[in-house]
Order: structure tokens, then C-alpha cells, then sequence
């Protein structure tokens, strides 16, 4: 089955559902039992509804899995991997260029737990080895990154990362199933912030995890219900009505980055455009071999590196609004230094390039002549 029909007919059959065309919102809590002892297949909403089972098995075909899990939140689906995958006493090492929400679980929460946390630069796969130590039980990776859009060689990783016994978790939140799999590239547990573009319209909370191996899956399985950070029917029914339409607004998305790119890199009031279909970015080629396509999000230094000078222009947007996410139809902007890593310490923030002056473009689905007249009277 091809991407396009899956994410239409996976993971849901009408003939059990009153030949419904959509998955129907089972909004209960229980599901009552036939006798004392009976086994079902659903009987307690934490556990499993047939709307969010349909989302689980669905997202799992996207990702070539076969084992999908739906939480709360991003961060609910990134805390369940972490919990199900280290105890106390073992290390987890991420990448350094991550989101700032990942950075403060990490540093702030499983650190205090007893979890030995460290961040390092793997742009270079050959650098892993040297990172790892004995008590490595966990290798975190973005690809791309947020928000400086680098790239890591997910493949090459893996396969160095296996031959020490660590697992490997992808968040594919940027790239989305439509131009990245990991899976099929040797990573463990792929995860999303199915908030962003697998929901794609801004009205969702959603997260969701995915993985091969049966083992892995039932710790997964475990946490997700003995810990109960899943979502209710009514986001797991947009999940995948947003899912439908993925292939086609990832294709607009993709081609309305590329046209802001490009002008964004020779407009004179930006010092650096951060793009991976820009040939002059420094993992462009691995992302021409990693991705189908190189993804809706586009950041940018500005040359007057301060807050008010991104303030000001991200004030004068008029189509990319002023907003913490991105993934939806609309265009959206971040100052990520105040935004999605406030919570990171400037010092932190320095050492990875996050500047006052830098803002993330979350480009939608509108007119390209419109984003691009908005852009330079922004920049004027």
C-alpha cells in the first residue's frame, strides 16, 4: 500500500464500525462487561479505545511499524520512551541541538530520577563512539533538529549505536512520516508531536510513538497505561482526520519553504537562512538522501542580532503569526530564545547557536505570493 492510501484506509475497517466512513468518537470511560472475568478488548478508556486504536494502528503503517502508541501530549510520549527504556543508574545521550521542552524533561526531571543525562554534537557519526560509555542505554536524536535544522545520519548512527547495545529513539516531528522514516533506517522507537503537522490544523494535543520490536513495544504498552498520559477521543479523531490530508500539505509545505528560503538567502536584512534544501547548508547532501523532501520549517538569523529587532519584524507579520508551534496550515513564526527554549539557560542557548536575533518560520499551506510580500514588508 502506497503512503497516500494509508494514511486513508490503514488502521480502521467499516464493517466493524456500522460501516462508518470515519472513525466514530467512542466518548465513554468504561465499556461494560458481559459477566464477572470476561476479557475484552476494551473495557477501560486509559487502556485503549476503538478511536484511539484506530490512530495508534494507523500511525504505525505510516512509519512502517508495527506497534503505535498515542499520548497526551509530545512530551507524554517522550517521557513514556524514557521511562520505558532506562532506570536508574543508566545514561541517555542526546543530541545536543534539541527542543528546549525535550532539554528541560531531560535536565529537570530524569536527571533528578537518577538518570545520567548527556547532550553532544553527533553531526559527525564516527563521534558516537567516543561518546558512549558502559552505562549508555539510550542514544535521543532530532533529524532536523530544533530550530537550527541540522542533520544527523540517523543510519550511520544506528548501526554504531547497536553494536554497544543502545537503543535508538528518533523524534520525527519535523520531517513527519511523509519524508522521513526511521525505522527503516535502523532506529528503535520513532516518536511525534502529532500537535504539529500529523494533526496539521493547530487544534490538537497529541503525541505518538512507534516501534517494530514486540519486547519494546509491550514496555511502551506499560507505561502508557500504568502511567495514563493518553488522550481522549475527540484529538485522537482529528489526529486522523489531519492524517488524511498529510501527503498533499506536506507538498504544499515543502514547496512554499523552498520558495522562502530562497528568498530569504539573498534579502539584506538576514545574515543566515537555516534550510536543509539549501545546497550551501551543511547536510544538505545527507538530507537528499535521508529525506524525500526537505520540510516546512525554515529558520533565519537576523543581521541585527537583538530581541527588538526580532520583535519588531515578527510584529509586522500580518500571514505568519507570532506563536509557540508550527506543523499547522497556517504560517506561523518563533522567537526561539523566548519561546520553545525559554526555559534553556543562556549559556546553553550560546553554545548552540540560539540567538536573540533568530526566528523560526513554521511555513503553511497559503498564496506563496502572499508569504512572500508579508516577508518583505516585515523586513523593510
Amino acid at each position: 500500500m502506497k503512503f497516500a492510501t494509508k494514511t486513508i484506509h490503514s488502521g480502521y475497517d467499516h464493517h466493524q464500525h456500522n460501516r462508518a466512513l470515519m472513525p466514530p468518537v467512542y466518548q465513554t470511560s468504561a465499556f461494560a462487561h458481559d459477566h464477572v472475568g470476561e476479557a475484552l478488548e476494551f473495557g477501560y478508556a486509559r487502556t485503549g479505545t476503538p478511536t484511539r486504536a484506530a490512530l495508534e494502528a494507523c500511525f504505525a503503517a505510516l512509519e512502517n511499524a508495527t506497534h503505535g502508541f498515542a499520548f497526551g501530549s509530545g512530551m507524554a510520549a517522550i517521557d513514556a520512551v524514557l521511562r520505558a527504556t532506562l532506570q536508574p543508574g543508566d545514561e541517555v545521550l542526546a543530541v545536543a541541538d534539541l527542543y528546549g521542552g525535550a532539554y528541560r524533561l531531560l535536565t529537570k526531571v530524569m536527571a533528578p530520577a537518577g538518570i545520567t543525562v548527556r547532550f553532544a554534537d553527533l553531526t559527525d557519526p564516527a563521534s558516537l563512539t567516543a561518546a558512549l560509555t558502559p552505562a549508555t542505554r539510550l542514544l535521543w536524536l532530532e533529524s532536523p533538529t530544533n530550530p537550527l535544522l541540522n542533520l544527523v545520519d540517523i543510519a550511520a548512527l544506528a548501526a554504531s549505536a547497536h553494536r554497544h547495545g543502545v537503543k535508538v529513539a528518533v523524534d520525527n516531528t519535523f520531517a513527519t512520516p511523509y519524508l522521513q522514516n526511521p525505522l527503516d533506517l535502523g532506529a528503535d522507537i520513532v516518536m511525534h508531536s502529532a500537535t504539529k503537522y500529523l494533526g496539521g490544523h493547530s487544534d490538537v494535543l497529541l503525541g505518538l510513538v512507534a516501534v517494530k520490536d514486540a519486547e519494546l513495544a509491550k514496555s511502551i504498552k506499560f507505561i502508557q497505561n500504568a502511567t495514563g498520559g493518553v488522550p481522549g477521543p475527540q484529538d485522537c479523531f482529528l489526529a486522523l482526520r489531519g492524517i488524511k490530508t498529510l501527503h498533499l500539505r506536506m507538498e504544499r509545505h515543502c514547496d512554499n519553504a523552498e520558495r522562502v528560503a530562497a528568498f530569504l538567502a539573498t534579502h539584506p536584512a538576514i545574515e543566515k537562512v537555516f534550510y536543509p534544501g539549501l545546497a550551501d547548508h551543511p547536510q544538505h547532501e545527507l538530507a537528499r538522501r535521508q529525506m524525500r523532501r526537505f520540510g516546512g520549517v525554515v529558520t533565519v538569523y537576523l543581521k541585527d542580532d537583538s530581541r527588538a529587532a526580532a520583535s519588531r519584524v515578527a510584529e509586522r507579520l500580518q500571514y505568519f503569526l507570532l506563536a509557540e508551534s508550527l506543523g499547522g496550515v497556517e504560517s506561523l513564526v518563533n522567537h526561539s530564545y523566548t519561546m520553545s527554549h525559554g526555559g534553556m539557560p543562556p549559556e546553553q542557548k550560546a553554545a548552540l547557536g540560539i540567538r536573540e536575533g533568530q526566528l523560526r518560520f513554521s511555513v503553511g499551506i497559503e498564496d506563496i505570493d502572499d508569504l512572500l510580500a508579508d516577508l518583505a514588508q516585515a523586513l523593510a
